[in-house]
């Protein structure tokens, strides 16, 4: 009888960890594309970059030398270029984050709350953001240009004498920032919106028979509820403008004067212009240090400002 108890405790044990197995197989065979993705399209190109940063490696040669950190002693201590680089890259955002966002919500304020026509409007602003990056960068160049362009035909209608706008450094980093803002502002606007809409209509119904004004209610009680909204939007629109490379390329080649010449397109002039891969890959490593820190920084500041 004991050993019968005990061959089907015995039995039961494999059964459960063949079942166990079984399931731990499954769940793996799920996870397996998205892993196996990760790996190749993520993790494996950023050790690439992190070796490549320590090597002198020119793609027209193909010779890689080992040169440990001198790439980074080179940017940030021996380069002028990379400061000034690194400059028009926070000029860009401190210019781009601020307005989007501002855009963003003075839009989804207006259209969140159904109206007759208010589908359309939406599409009308949210349509530049599917748009192709470089034919919306072609179009507003044209749109751009000196006395031919639309805009400046547009102002001298009014005895206004418009700049050639992307041709003059004091105004060629605000139209990329304006054309940029334009383009991506309908995304940030579709996020408020949800946002907004997620909010329950019962606090500004309570506010309002208290005597709260409409100024009131937004300070104290929409603005506080949308702060996680606002956390991500931020984080995504500043990563957003580092990263930016489309505009600058096709608008104006990080001209005049390298006045709009920012991280990303250096980093892909020194890659892909002058083949100096491994410089170029220490670039990127210190624009993915940077902008790690620079969200670390907004989660901590939201954070403590929530509390």
């Amino acid at each position: 009888m004991a050993d019968t108890v005990h061959n089907s405790i015995r039995t039961g044990q494999k059964t459960w960890l063949t079942l166990k197995m079984r399931e731990m197989m499954e769940a793996w065979l799920f996870v397996s594309p998205t892993f196996i993705g990760f790996l190749i399209f993520f993790l494996g190109p950023l050790c690439a970059v992190v070796y490549y940063s320590m090597t002198e490696w020119n793609l027209l040669s193909q010779q890689a030398t080992f040169v440990g950190l001198a790439n980074f002693q080179n940017a940030l201590l021996e380069n002028p270029d990379f400061w000034r680089v690194v400059r028009n890259s926070v000029v860009f955002a401190i210019g781009l984050v601020p307005l989007n966002m501002a855009l963003a919500l003075a839009l989804a304020l207006a259209l969140s709350r159904p109206f007759f026509g208010v589908v359309f409007f939406r599409t009308v602003f949210f349509a530049p953001v599917i748009t192709s990056a470089i034919a919306w960068a072609i179009v507003w160049k044209f749109l751009l240009q000196g006395e031919g362009g639309f805009i400046n035909q547009v102002l001298a209608l009014v005895g206004i004498t418009g700049p050639n706008w992307l041709r003059e450094p004091n105004w060629a980093m605000a139209a990329v920032i304006v054309t940029r803002v334009i383009k991506m502002v309908g995304l940030n606007m579709i996020l408020y919106i949800a946002a907004l809409q997620a909010i329950p209509r019962d606090y500004e119904e309570a506010a309002r028979l208290e005597g709260a004004s409409r100024r009131q209610i937004f300070s104290m009680i929409t603005w506080p509820l949308l702060a996680p909204t606002t956390l991500v939007i931020m984080v995504i629109t500043t990563i957003g403008s580092f990263k930016v490379f489309d505009h600058i390329y096709q608008m104006t080649g990080g001209g005049p004067e390298n006045g709009t010449l920012v991280l990303a397109f250096y980093i892909y002039q020194q890659g892909f212009k002058f083949f100096n891969v491994g410089y170029a890959s220490a670039l990127a490593m210190i624009m993915f240090v940077m902008i790690m820190a620079l969200t670390l920084v907004q989660v901590m500041l939201r954070r403590k400002g929530s509390e």
